[in-house]
């Protein structure tokens, strides 16, 4: 009997141990999945200049900002006191930053063949210098820059917008 009892021990513990190694090895590969999403899915601009300090954080990973460097669905590109950035994205949309800029990519689609796309980002706080690319050329109203006190609807070709720091949101009555 007593060997009954040691082998069905030794069974569930083997058991178990099985099935927490299995289970740690699934949540580490899906936390790994998680923080990669972005960089396996093609990128949607890429860094054409870069001065000082600029980074572009993506899936909560920052790294400095170079020529050549990726920027994804979801990046938030960011400039420092003496930075500057620009971005060049895949529908010929330029972006350039001043120093103290933060800006988030929300919406990204370009489809050349369905001429169709969207464009819609975030910006915080800094200085962008816009320069229209094939979304806005076809679809003007599918592009947005969105900052605290509004929202730019492009329907031309450039402009040049500017958010301080200290600009109050716009609150919905």
């Amino acid at each position: 009997m007593a060997l009954y009892l040691d082998s069905v021990y030794t069974d569930h513990l083997y058991r178990g141990t099985m099935m927490f190694k299995t289970a740690t090895t699934v949540a580490l590969a899906l936390m790994l999945m998680g923080t990669h999403v972005h960089a396996s899915e093609p990128p949607i601009a890429y860094v054409k200049t870069v001065s000082g300090d600029a980074r572009i954080v993506t899936a909560g990973q920052a790294r400095a900002a170079a020529v050549g460097t990726p920027v994804h669905l979801g990046s938030t590109l960011q400039t420092g006191a003496k930075g500057s950035l620009g971005v060049t994205f895949r529908d010929e949309t330029m972006m350039s930053f001043g120093p103290n800029t933060e800006l988030t990519v929300d919406e990204y689609l370009y489809s050349p063949d369905k001429r169709d796309g969207k464009l819609g980002t975030r910006l915080a706080k800094g200085t962008l210098n816009y320069v229209s690319g094939a979304i806005a050329r076809v679809k003007p109203e599918a592009v947005q820059v969105r900052t605290p006190t509004g929202t730019i609807g492009v329907r031309g070709t450039h402009f040049v917008v500017k958010v301080d720091e200290t600009a109050a949101p716009v609150s919905a009555r």
